[in-house]
């Protein structure tokens, strides 16, 4: 009988096999980003630090709190993503067009392409500061920004924005009850939400299951294993309080219509020492909340009202900034000493990330199936 020629080569089902492989890979890396402070007189130069998140780390974003030109020189050519940001005051300014076309042309042609720019944050949880001129010019700044990134033909490149506290909510038992502070939600987030979706740009916000936790619910907040809690109205279970807190944002978004908008983490973390008091707050406990956020939000789990998605997330902060005022938490957020070796061991490091071991993982389970499916396919394919 003629041996018939098999109906796939073994050459396609090996590249096919390489491709799963690098989509697996890539899939477990990204959203990793990286708060990047400098309120600190010990820390390494730019250039250094952009070197070492490039080369030694599987953080690809960073977040800046202003647009230091040094910062934007450090990471030209190294493809990680940059987040600049506009601050507080000079809001009123940007919001006419001159001045924000001033803006664009001084903190951002200058760098881009060679560094990768993503997006410009305008302020920095400004509703949470109560002060009107601010809150009153913030979606005109937004909105003006836009308008001179359109006119460089940028703006599908670099998007605009603003991250918002949690305190932008009205306190709720559930995350389905949640809803946006009264005054705020209809003459300032509507409009700003409209603008979000119009721009094709992500709603932003921080949220920090470390300063909503209680000895009662520290484990909830470290995505540890504990009993959750349950939505009296939808009967979904929480297992984790980083989980309800960004549910309570959809669902006040979707009230307004806008639950289509993408929510970024813009900033969380966990403090590595604090106030003698204060419970919970050790190297232990910040590895942990920040292993376990970087496995849940890469997992493409999601949240129980936002199922089968990831979250792009940025880690409050990269490292220690001994200069912050206030609480002694507040300058020990840092996830690597100045030396650049990690404080805690969170496997973000190439040779031990997290999504290096995933991706060992789940390739030897799409090898083991593949070669499976070839051994038991071989009898039907030839004839």
């Amino acid at each position: 009988m003629e041996k018939k020629t098999p109906l796939i080569s073994l050459d396609s089902i090996l590249h096919a096999t390489l491709l799963l492989l690098a989509l697996v890979f890539i899939q477990e890396v990204q959203g990793i980003g990286v708060n990047y402070g400098t309120i600190a007189d010990n820390l390494p130069p730019p250039a250094e630090v952009a070197k070492f998140l490039s080369k030694s780390t599987i953080i690809n974003r960073v977040r800046l709190f202003d647009a230091n030109p040094e910062l934007l020189r450090a990471f030209k050519d190294t493809r990680i993503e940059v987040t600049i940001t506009v601050p507080n005051n000079q809001i009123p300014r940007v919001t006419n067009l001159t001045v924000a076309r001033e803006w664009v042309q001084t903190n951002v042609q200058p760098f881009i392409p060679s560094t990768k720019l993503v997006r410009i944050l305008v302020g920095n949880e400004v509703l949470s500061t109560a002060n009107k001129l601010l809150i009153s010019n913030l979606v005109p700044a937004m909105q003006t920004l836009h308008v001179a990134l359109v006119e460089l033909s940028i703006d599908s490149h670099i998007k605009v924005t603003t991250p918002h506290s949690l305190g932008i909510l009205v306190n709720s038992t559930t995350p389905s009850g949640a809803r946006f502070r009264q005054g705020y939600d209809t003459h300032v987030i509507k409009p700003m939400l409209s603008f979000l979706r119009d721009s094709n740009s992500p709603f932003m916000v921080n949220p920090y299951p470390f300063f909503g936790f209680s000895v009662d619910t520290l484990d909830y907040a470290l995505f540890l294993p504990n009993s959750g809690m349950v939505d009296d109205v939808t009967q979904l279970r929480y297992t984790n309080m980083l989980d309800a807190q960004l549910d309570s944002v959809y669902s006040a978004m979707k009230v307004l219509g806008f639950e289509d908008v993408e929510i970024v983490i813009g900033e969380t973390g966990w403090p590595t020492k604090g106030d003698p008091a204060q419970i919970g707050v050790d190297p232990m406990s910040a590895s942990e909340y920040n292993g376990n956020l970087i496995r849940h939000v890469t997992s493409g789990v999601g949240t129980p009202l936002m199922p089968n998605r990831t979250f792009e997330t940025y880690i409050f902060a990269l490292f220690d900034e001994n200069l912050k005022p206030g609480p002694i938490c507040e300058r020990n957020f840092g996830l690597f000493w100045p030396n650049m070796t990690p404080v805690y061991d969170i496997q973000i490091m190439r040779n031990t990330a997290i999504g290096v071991a995933h991706y060992r993982h789940k390739s030897r389970l799409i090898i083991v199936v593949i070669l499976s499916f070839i051994g038991s396919w071989q009898g039907s394919i030839f004839l």
